[in-house]
């Protein structure tokens, strides 16, 4: 089953969307608006997460999150001359930053602007063999003074790079937002198919998640659990693929753009939840990986698993490349697994379904 025209610019739109950490408002929207032509009830809330619904009177009660946040820049000064200086939003490689375009939004609306960093033609010898970092380089938007600047930019206005989706052969997609857009957008596929006859007896819940980037405390995934009270979650988020060279696969696993998505055991996972995920996944013939996280999974999992009074909890992985970079790559395909797999899960649930470890 391919992915259809209509879900395809959804996705494309929802990934252009500028939306880093706090700042998810615009994408959000989007989310919203593509929920409203299929599900029961959809809301947000004051963190900023956005609720689809279906079915809300049924049993059990399941909740799909991914996040909708992205990595980003953000503000802190602006000179005399015009420069704006600049710290991250969400973990970065500073390496990333160098040479690239960087759309802020500004008040008035988007501003472009590129990273500067001295040439290394003025550099001495030493300085042309250490790596840079945020606090050595600046953004230039054209702007000759502080004033003329601020006419467009406050401090603590959030940025992302200038760069839009592409679409490469064998149905790779390749945007700066793939971590984790397309989670938001795998949960609202999954309650696409849900809301198709026959609807399942359970009550789902797609939840778009803000903050997750940043989530130290836990971010949206944490509220929007806390509200929903979930018998059962499963969270959507991006794994590293390791299908390019140089990585040991001893350490990091084997995980293949096209190889379907990967189920985690081990840290805030319901290892009942896991075999539940597997079976569905047998029974539909969904190709899929296992992944250990024998401390952390480091997704919005950690937020949800220990809500309220606790919540069976999965996550299911979308093989990535190349995460944190302008370039981010998945397959569509792998895409529609992930959201064929969720839809299946659903469907296998009764209403007395026991999640609790016998």
């Amino acid at each position: 089953m391919a992915m259809t025209p209509e879900s395809l610019a959804f996705l494309k739109t929802l990934l252009d969307t500028p939306g880093p950490s706090s700042f998810e408002t615009a994408p959000s929207r989007v989310w919203r608006a593509e929920a409203r032509r299929f599900a029961d009830d959809v809301r947000g809330d004051v963190a900023g997460n956005s609720f689809a619904t279906l079915n809300g009177q049924g049993r059990p009660r399941v909740m799909f999150a991914g996040h909708i946040d992205e990595i980003g820049v953000m503000v802190t000064h602006i000179d005399d001359d015009g420069y704006v200086s600049f710290d991250t939003i969400g973990g970065w490689d500073h390496q990333v930053f160098v040479g690239q375009r960087i759309r802020l939004l500004g008040r008035q609306g988007a501003v472009v602007g590129v990273v500067g960093k001295k040439a290394i033609h003025l550099m001495d010898k030493d300085d042309r063999e250490k790596v840079s970092k945020v606090e050595d380089l600046w953004i230039d938007i054209g702007a000759t003074s502080r004033a003329e600047a601020e006419q467009q930019l406050r401090i603590g206005d959030p940025g992302v790079l200038a760069a839009g989706v592409l679409e490469f052969p064998n149905g790779r997609l390749v945007s700066r937002s793939i971590d984790n857009r397309i989670g938001a957008f795998v949960v609202l596929e999954a309650l696409r198919l849900l809301a198709a006859d026959p609807r399942p007896a359970a009550s789902v819940t797609a939840v778009a998640t803000t903050r997750e980037e940043i989530a130290a405390t836990g971010g949206g995934a944490r509220t929007s659990a806390a509200v929903l009270e979930p018998d059962v979650a499963i969270v959507i988020d991006v794994t590293h693929a390791t299908d390019y060279p140089g990585l040991d696969k001893r350490k990091h696993g084997d995980y293949r753009l096209g190889g379907g998505p990967v189920l985690s055991r081990g840290a805030s996972v319901s290892e009942l939840v896991f075999e539940r995920l597997a079976a569905a996944a047998e029974a539909e013939s969904i190709s899929y990986a296992i992944e250990a996280a024998s401390r952390d999974t480091h997704t919005d999992a950690e937020a949800i698993f220990n809500a309220h009074r606790g919540v069976a909890t999965a996550l299911v992985s979308v093989p990535n490349r190349y995460m944190h970079s302008p370039n981010e790559m998945i397959v569509l395909e792998d895409l529609d697994r992930t959201a064929r797999l969720l839809a299946a899960f659903v469907r296998y649930l009764a209403p007395d379904t026991d999640f609790v470890p016998r």
